[in-house]
C-alpha cells in the first residue's frame, strides 16, 4: 500500500494568549493541542489508494481575551493561527491551490450562525478550514494546478 505524506507548518501570532488546534482527516482526529505556543512542523500520512478525503484544521478555545480592542472598536492586537507550507509528499508548497480549494467556516463562538469564507492562511475565529482532495494525489494536483 502506498501513502501520501501531508505536511504543513503551524504558528501563532501571539504565544502569550495561546489558541487550541485540532486536525482531522476523514472524520478522525489526528492532532489535538490545547494551546499552540510555538511553531509546529506537522506531518501525517494517508493511503494513496483511490478515494476522496477531507482535511480540517479546527481553531478552538478563542475568547474575547485573545483580542485587544480600543474605545473606537479598532483591533489593536489579535491572536491568530497561521497555517503555511502545506504540501503533499514534500513536492511543493501548495499556496494558491490551498487557498483556492479551502473553505473557512467561522462559528463565532456560537453567537451567530456559521458562515463560510475564503481562507488566506490565517485562522482568527473559532471554526474550521476544510480542504477536500482525492487520491491518487498526483492526479488531484494535476487537476488543481
Amino acid at each position: 500500500m502506498n501513502f501520501v505524506e501531508i505536511s504543513c507548518d503551524i504558528n501563532t501570532t501571539n504565544a502569550q494568549v495561546p489558541l487550541g488546534l485540532e486536525i482531522w482527516i476523514d472524520g478522525q482526529c489526528v492532532f489535538d493541542q490545547s494551546s499552540v505556543t510555538s511553531a509546529i512542523a506537522w506531518r501525517h500520512s494517508v493511503s494513496d489508494h483511490d478515494g476522496e478525503h477531507i482535511i480540517q484544521w479546527i481553531l478552538k478555545n478563542k475568547t474575547q481575551d485573545h483580542t485587544v480592542i480600543d474605545e473606537q472598536g479598532n483591533i489593536l492586537q489579535d491572536a491568530r493561527l497561521i497555517i503555511s507550507n502545506l504540501s503533499f509528499d514534500g513536492i511543493f508548497e501548495l499556496g494558491h491551490v490551498f487557498v483556492t480549494n479551502s473553505v473557512y467556516t467561522h462559528d463565532y463562538n456560537g453567537t451567530t450562525e456559521t458562515s463560510d469564507h475564503k481562507f488566506y492562511g490565517e485562522m482568527g475565529c473559532n471554526g474550521s478550514v476544510s480542504l477536500k482532495f482525492t487520491t491518487p494525489i498526483y492526479l488531484w494536483l494535476l487537476e488543481n494546478l
